[in-house]
């Protein structure tokens, strides 16, 4: 019985959290929140995303032991994340208003340093935790660059809860420090090793709490 308690509060925790990165996502990653906010909204995503991505990854992959898990979740995500865009087309918004980050890439950075270190979890936090962190927001700038003109898509289909007040802001490109990409990926690998050691943390949590 507690075998069984103990592996369904660990698939408890993994579902729930790859449904909050996709509301995450939702709430955060349309076209208007980028067109409007386009500097700040893309750091603010990208710390986010990466950092969702990490908690549940590593603890998904220390859980299993198993190289591999890390994608296996970030592909979860994804699949959440695309049929919760059904919300939105059904709606009336065309089926791409809703940008799903590129998670899977990223995570399999993770299963590699697992794998590489020979399933160390301390060179998976930090190691892994970075290269999280550092190659996201490259990655999903990759994947903005490929959206049907995003100002337009915007701007056609407003995001109803968008308040009035919040008018665009003209992203200012002439320095290092004003690209969203140099930050997200700075902030992103800063952060994503403490919430990685969190996550590694949670599973050792969750087998205590189950043994108790």
């Amino acid at each position: 019985l507690m075998v069984w308690l103990r592996r369904t509060t660990h698939y408890l925790f993994i579902v729930v959290v790859a449904i909050n990165s996709t509301l995450l996502t939702i709430n955060a990653g349309d076209c208007i929140f980028y067109a409007d906010w386009a500097w700040t909204s893309f750091v603010v995503f990208s710390i986010s995303q990466s950092t969702m991505l990490v908690v549940g990854a590593i603890y998904y992959m220390l859980f299993t032991g198993v190289p591999g898990t890390a994608t296996y979740y970030a592909t979860i995500m994804t699949i959440y994340t695309w049929v919760a865009k059904g919300a939105w087309f059904a709606l009336g918004y065309p089926y791409d208003f809703v940008v799903t980050p590129v998670w899977i890439p990223s995570a399999m950075l993770l299963d590699l340093t697992y794998w590489a270190t020979r399933r160390n979890k301390h060179a998976a936090i930090i190691i892994g935790g970075t290269l999280v962190g550092l190659s996201l927001p490259v990655f999903n700038m990759i994947n903005l660059l490929l959206v049907r003109d995003p100002l337009e898509m915007a701007f056609k289909y407003p995001r109803p809860t968008l308040p009035p007040y919040m008018t665009p802001i003209e992203p200012q490109v002439e320095k290092f420090y004003n690209s969203p990409v140099a930050l997200g990926s700075g902030a992103g690998a800063v952060l994503s090793v403490p919430i990685a050691a969190l996550g590694a943390k949670l599973n050792t949590w969750t087998y205590r709490w189950m043994a108790a």
